[in-house]
């Protein structure tokens, strides 16, 4: 039969299914078999053929024939599995099948009085059909067809090679069949690497779309601050039920670390022949993103959340294999073949700069960084791996690659907060701070200035740029850029004059009046900033005679919050100031210098674009637990002292991060605003600024720096820098203070946040075909930039 009369049949079998105003019987396979028998449709071609509307006309008007064609397609793939794929027409059922679920299950899910149908048992079908009509062992529909799918993914001339040398006995029993000796990629566990093969890819890459079709389930539930929401299709499928958990697991993650989107290295190759690879990877890493949500902190007595996968404790129960293996995972080689592959495709997008068109751009750089995340969450050796060696700077120059290039795009606000986080777990461990002094060389091309300097100043003059020109909604992550900051100052040994110029112009900025009286939380800032100086001047000042310099060139800024105005009129005035002054964070110092060679200024979205909303990030103080760092250069965990003022730390509501949002918006940020600064709430922290070190480094260093000027004539600014080089401080500094690390902590506010952000992601990047277009999703809002 040609191609265009199956494609007609199988339309008039979809009107039929529509129109026929008796329900068909299950039995009547000559109907059901024209969805599946001889069609020559592509998965495009099925989402064409079953339109939308017409799937939601079953559902409403002949739910018995939608509930039969599920539960037929299930069977059929159940068959499949059970006779291992031999002929080219059981291939084509099979996949067809798949096909029909990945286009339908969306408007089951979509439907609340649908959703359970999956979970149900069909009289008949299931275990029963394989003629033991015994229905209380029959499984739920959802758990033959996930079985069914697991099965498929290690069939024997389908998806996997044959082991088989003889063509005689060609039929490898699919229920002996070891599935460990057909793991797809060589890395993690398996040394063997099998030959590339179009066909099976493509078969793997299908039957993923389902497996993820599946699990989306979690998309048309709303965001649920219970971090209890299990979402039963993954945990079903990553459970000891699947007696393919492992090397599926293993499969997913070694096809993704191994890919190279550059081949064989021949610049321009992806243009002449394309690379079936990468949609696989893509579907890989997608499916094994969402396998991997699983929420480790669990509520303690008194309400907090304690990460059991976060400490030395036992890796996290069985509930999710998934998770588990990847605890577990342990051996060197193995965390370098997993780094050096995410490394390597995280940069990918970089070498483009260099050959415009050179080599294939990968578009997967979200779900990477989902993947990366979770290693360095559920795995602490892997984190401690990563940070052993300076490979964490291959992660750390893509990260400030995609954040100073996303700044002024609203709709890749999703991956500012993932780059951020990321940075925030990482600068959390001493290591990574020490490892950001080694100088940086690449030159990546990046709108920033041109600096000579380590990997920190990368660091400051990236983050420097998101404050001062990236858009409105970032303005919650500031909090979190300057965090990260304070948690490396006391390991950077010198920082770029470039780099000091940034740090005194946002100082200059966030201490302004209008700044600080302007939101409620405004004047942290302020504290974040002096506490990067504290430490760096404390803790490696022979180092930093450029900060030391830029500090004393702007040493009215300090001299100007040491005698801020508390008295109301005061505080009224610079209010009103603040209405007529133009935004200060947007002007650029006078040291912004020449952008590198071969950059791009960061653009804004294009209109039409689509973006998906996210759920707000908890505050910094949710976000981050206190820790000490002891002389010996161990962490003790700092309890929040209960005197402390809570309420001026995070407002009281229980959801604290919209309160502390909408605080934080500066436009709404006006003297008639529903919250207005009073003197007493100044006098409350203006009394704690930690100034001391700065005000007595300025007491010391002014006069001498002033008399080598005036007796030496001099205002060439490398003889102060010579001068200050070889200055010392000792004993004259207050006692050092202990350094203070805030190390991210989980909680149920940022598991809910990475769940929605990992499924908008897969919303957005799944348009061909675009298996969940205009249905009903809950999870998040889909909107127009």
């Amino acid at each position: 039969m040609g191609s265009a009369d199956s494609k007609l049949n199988f339309r008039k079998a979809v009107i039929q299914l529509t129109t026929k105003t008796q329900p068909v019987e299950a039995t009547d396979d000559a109907f059901w078999d024209q969805f599946w028998a001889d069609t020559a449709t592509s998965v495009q071609d099925v989402f064409a053929l079953v339109p939308a509307a017409e799937i939601r006309a079953v559902r409403e008007e002949s739910p018995s024939n939608l509930a039969t064609l599920c539960y037929k397609a299930v069977e059929k793939l159940v068959q499949g599995a059970e006779s291992g794929c031999h002929s080219e027409k059981e291939k084509q059922i099979v996949l067809n099948c798949s096909r029909l679920l990945t286009r339908v299950l969306p408007y089951i899910f979509e439907d609340p009085d649908w959703r359970g149908f999956f979970w149900s048992t069909v009289p008949g079908a299931g275990r029963g059909a394989q003629g033991e009509d015994d229905d209380e062992n029959a499984r739920p529909l959802a758990e033959s067809l996930l079985l069914a799918v697991a099965d498929l993914l290690f069939c024997p001339d389908f998806t996997v090679q044959s082991h088989r040398r003889s063509t005689v006995d060609s039929a490898e029993d699919i229920h002996s069949l070891d599935s460990c000796e057909y793991i797809w990629e060589a890395g993690v566990g398996f040394a063997h690497s099998p030959q590339p093969n179009y066909n099976h890819d493509m078969n793997r890459m299908e039957l993923l779309k389902l497996l993820l079709t599946c699990f989306s389930e979690a998309m048309y539930l709303p965001p649920a601050p219970d971090s209890s929401s299990v979402n039963p299709w993954v945990q079903f499928f990553c459970s000891t039920e699947n007696r393919h958990a492992l090397p599926l697991f293993t499969s997913l993650l070694n096809t993704v670390c191994a890919y190279d989107p550059v081949g064989y290295g021949i610049p321009y190759n992806h243009l002449l022949f394309s690379d079936h690879r990468e949609p696989l990877v893509e579907e890989a890493a997608q499916v094994l993103i969402v396998s991997l949500d699983h929420d480790c902190a669990t509520p303690t007595v008194d309400g907090t959340t304690t990460g059991t996968a976060m400490d030395d404790a036992d890796p996290p129960g069985p509930e999710n294999l998934f998770v588990n293996y990847l605890s577990r995972i342990h051996r060197e080689e193995d965390f370098q073949f997993i780094l050096k592959g995410i490394a390597r495709l995280l940069s990918n997008p970089l070498l483009q700069t260099y050959l415009p068109n050179s080599t294939k751009k990968i578009q997967f750089h979200q779900e990477l960084l989902v993947l990366f995340w979770k290693l360095c969450d559920f795995n602490k050796k892997f984190l401690f791996f990563v940070l052993k060696s300076s490979d964490v700077l291959d992660i750390l120059v893509p990260i400030l690659y995609f954040l100073n290039d996303a700044r002024a795009d609203q709709s890749r606000v999703g991956l500012m907060h993932i780059g951020v986080f990321i940075l925030l777990l990482l600068s959390g461990e001493r290591n990574f701070g020490v490892r950001l002094n080694k100088p940086y060389s690449v030159r990546v091309p990046m709108d920033i200035p041109v600096f000579t300097g380590t990997h920190a100043d990368l660091l400051i003059v990236v983050f420097h740029k998101i404050i001062t020109s990236g858009h409105q909604r970032l303005q919650p992550l500031f909090d979190c850029l300057l965090t990260i900051v304070v948690n490396v100052s006391p390991y950077l040994k010198s920082l770029s004059m470039v780099a000091a110029n940034k740090l005194l112009h946002l100082l200059e900025a966030f201490s302004t009046t209008w700044f600080l009286f302007s939101a409620a939380q405004n004047h942290h800032l302020v504290f974040f900033l002096l506490e990067v100086f504290n430490n760096i001047i404390q803790y490696q000042f022979d180092g930093n005679s450029n900060l030391v310099y830029a500090i004393i060139r702007k040493r009215s800024v300090f001299h100007q919050l040491a005698n801020l105005p508390t008295d109301p009129p005061a505080i009224h005035k610079a209010l009103q100031r603040r209405r007529r002054a133009p935004e200060a964070l947007s002007r650029t110092s006078s040291q912004e210098g020449v952008s590198m060679e071969g950059s791009h200024p960061a653009a804004p979205a294009e209109p039409g674009t689509l973006k998906a909303s996210l759920v707000a990030t908890p505050g910094i103080e949710k976000l981050t637990e206190k820790s000490q760092v002891s002389e010996d250069g161990t962490l003790r965990s700092l309890e929040p002292a209960p005197q402390q003022n809570l309420a001026e730390c995070s407002p009281a509501s229980e959801e604290p991060s919209q309160a502390w949002r909408e605080q934080r918006r500066l436009s709404s940020a006006s003297a008639g605003g529903q919250w207005s600064p009073t003197s007493e709430w100044v006098l409350s922290w203006k009394s704690k600024l930690p100034l001391q070190t700065i005000m007595r480094l300025l007491q010391v260093l002014v006069p001498q720096v002033e008399k080598i000027c005036i007796d030496k004539g001099l205002t060439d600014e490398s003889e102060i820098l010579r001068f200050l080089q070889h200055g010392t401080l000792v004993g004259l500094l207050p006692v050092p203070h202990p350094i203070l690390i805030r190390k991210y902590q989980a909680n149920s506010g940022t598991a809910v946040w990475f769940r929605t952000y990992m499924w908008g992601v897969i919303y957005l990047r799944n348009v061909d075909p675009p298996v969940w277009y205009d249905t009903d999703v809950k999870l998040f809002e889909i909107q127009r930039v």
